[in-house]
């Protein structure tokens, strides 16, 4: 019998949060995304609950509307790094787009994490859904959606390719003979591809984890293919069982038709517990923040989701506007929900905004409550972990005091970390390098 099968759990770290006013209230630093010391503190508080990683998301494109967070904040690997200097155990885990940037050089960065923490790095591979990107980057214009996605495949196809350019062995560094490296244990990759031209070696040898895992968060029909052939891990976002559990079978079943072992899939749906110690003291912290909220802040952050669309044109409580296919080249699984959950339900542009902008959590209530909805998502097949963000003040800290505990006694999370590398403690197999595989005939 193999191992019992343990909960996974990772934190969010994003600042002044998610939305357009948390930033006001009095107990959050309005600083906060940009201030070092605070997320020296996060990475610290997550790492003594024992959580798997810790997630610092990006974007490439702001406009006045962005809201607080997106308008000034560290750009992920650069604070990566430097929270690697401060941690021991806990993964380092950031996006980095496949559509603005080079094979190459995201090979090397993220290789340079993994070897500064010790094989605990992790790249959330996105393909940059905000149209504006293309702008800062020198394009006429940004690719469509499915083009995206085949960019992204070559790109991490490239990139893998390059983190195995080094053998395990091969820097012998022996100072009698003067001999630095194996020459023969050094592979040149010459990618001539659809969109790379990539020559290598990369300059820098794979950490003891292997290569860093990969992490992704489409839930289009391509997005889902992409994850279940290629992703280690899959951030995604469902607000409740049935639609997550639907996901997590789905991605699974790709995963098996591709070949793949579909326990080395894991499947983290994204949560914002709201705790309390009754319902009703949770309930108003959720109010608290959501007081906060103007009509106009939520119009704005429902744009950004469909290319910054501007919605104040329209009448408020009328019928949520046909928009056509605005949104399909953007965040797609995003928009389409939010325009199927209006038709459905009747809603109006107002109700439909403060929704997006204020999203009610189903993790809302006691521990004891919130520790019951993990453990029920998690035994009945709809997550394998779950990333923690903060809706409201001093989230993460609550979680970890509180809630953890309660998984811990439990037995479905860790008391002890199982590893000092993020593979190690997700129970994901290092992948053995391609050359000494095809050179040896067996399993290295």
């Amino acid at each position: 019998m193999g191992e019992k099968r343990r909960l996974k759990l990772g934190a969010m770290l994003h600042g002044v949060g998610s939305s357009t006013s948390l930033w006001r209230h009095p107990e959050i630093q309005a600083d906060a995304s940009t201030n070092f010391e605070l997320y020296k503190t996060w990475v610290q508080v997550a790492e003594a609950g024992k959580m798997d990683l810790v997630f610092v998301a990006d974007g490439l494109y702001i406009n006045e509307k962005s809201i607080p967070h997106f308008l000034n904040r560290f750009e992920p690997l650069t604070i990566l790094s430097a929270l690697a200097s401060v941690s021991k155990n806990i993964g380092l885990v950031g996006t980095v787009s496949t559509s603005y940037s080079e094979p190459f050089t995201i090979a090397r960065q993220f290789g340079s994490l993994d070897v500064i923490s010790g094989g605990r790095a992790g790249w959330n591979v996105v393909t940059s859904p905000l149209e504006g990107s293309a702008l800062n980057y020198g394009k006429k214009e940004h690719p469509e959606h499915d083009l995206r996605y085949r960019i992204a495949t070559e790109f991490l196809d490239v990139v893998r390719g390059l983190w195995d350019s080094w053998e395990d062995d091969a820097f012998v560094r022996d100072k009698e003979t003067g001999v630095f490296f194996n020459p023969e244990k050094m592979h040149v990759l010459n990618h001539e591809g659809e969109f790379f031209s990539v020559k290598g070696p990369l300059n820098i040898a794979r950490s003891k984890q292997g290569q860093p895992v990969i992490f992704q968060a489409g839930s289009s029909e391509v997005g889902r293919d992409y994850a279940a052939k290629h992703a280690d891990a899959v951030f995604t976002g469902h607000d409740n069982f049935d639609d997550a559990a639907a996901f997590y079978r789905d991605v699974k079943r790709r995963a098996q038709t591709f070949g793949r072992n579909p326990d080395h899939v894991l499947i983290f749906p994204g949560i914002s517990p709201i705790l309390g110690s009754t319902e009703q003291e949770a309930e108003r912290r959720y109010q608290e923040v959501a007081n906060l909220v103007s009509i106009e802040n939520a119009l704005d952050y429902l744009g950004r989701f469909f290319e910054h669309h501007d919605f104040s044109q329209y009448p408020l409580d009328e019928p949520f506007p046909d928009i056509g296919d605005l949104g399909r080249n953007s965040f797609r699984s995003t928009t389409d929900k939010i325009k199927r959950n209006a038709r459905e339900n009747g809603l109006t542009l107002r109700q439909v905004a403060l929704q997006v902008a204020t999203p009610r959590s189903q993790f809302l209530g006691t521990p004891v409550q919130i520790a019951d909805k993990i453990q029920s998502w998690f035994e009945q097949g709809a997550a394998d972990g779950f990333m923690i963000g903060a809706s409201v003040p001093h989230a993460l800290e609550d979680f970890v005091e509180h809630v953890i505990p309660i998984l811990q006694q439990r037995g479905i999370f860790r008391s002890e970390y199982e590893s000092d590398t993020l593979r190690g403690n997700l129970g994901i197999p290092i992948p053995e390098n391609r050359y000494a595989k095809s050179e040896s005939g067996v399993q290295v």
